[in-house]
């Protein structure tokens, strides 16, 4: 655990029990945790195929948020990871970004140490231009999984990035921001099991 840059955002490192050239790096969402189902098991998924995992916990109120500027959230993201790069070899990296973690993740692709970087895009902020344009010309392998009821989905700019030969796109039929189906807990619990198989297969 441990604490970096101007917003302090708190961090945590999961490591492998022998040393590791390939680290996981979870961009949770506002309210949307690393302690949430999808972040959970995902966590879980890249622990079990051999990645360190960092959770990156920033938190931010609602009037924080309001303020927040994409150059500063994604600096302050990328202190924390060159801080735990710093004494480590790592080769492989593979990002998960959830909502406003999809933010980051449009600026820290920039970055030529990412360049091979492959990226989980859940419920991405498809209105926001930064979050599309770094979508649309990635030259990093992807994977956008958003729901049909989710207000991030803005249609038109998904129908474009299906024509994006590095991305894969998942349309969850019902699914909202959490990519959950409303007061359907069950039939939920089924799409976060599809959605984990997804990224197990990507």
């Amino acid at each position: 655990m441990g604490c970096i840059g101007a917003a302090s955002i708190p961090y945590r490192i999961i490591e492998q029990e022998q040393p590791t050239t390939n680290l996981a790096i979870i961009l949770p969402g506002a309210g949307y945790t690393t302690q949430a189902p999808l972040l959970y098991y995902t966590t879980g998924l890249l622990y079990g195929k051999g990645f360190d995992v960092l959770h990156i916990n920033y938190k931010y109120n609602s009037q924080e948020l309001s303020a927040l500027k994409k150059e500063d959230f994604a600096k302050d993201v990328l202190a924390v990871i060159e801080k735990v790069l710093k004494n480590k070899e790592y080769k492989n990296f593979y990002f998960a970004a959830k909502s406003i973690g999809t933010i980051a993740l449009s600026y820290l692709l920039e970055n030529p140490k990412f360049y091979d970087a492959k990226a989980v895009w859940l419920t991405p902020l498809l209105q926001r231009d930064d979050v599309f344009n770094a979508m649309k010309n990635t030259n990093n392998k992807g994977l956008c999984i958003i729901g049909d009821q989710d207000s991030c989905c803005i249609t038109d700019r998904f129908e474009a990035l299906k024509k994006h030969s590095n991305l894969t796109l998942r349309l969850i039929e019902g699914g909202d921001h959490g990519l959950e189906l409303s007061n359907q807990p069950v039939e939920s619990i089924n799409i976060l099991k599809e959605v984990i198989a997804d990224i197990n297969e990507f």
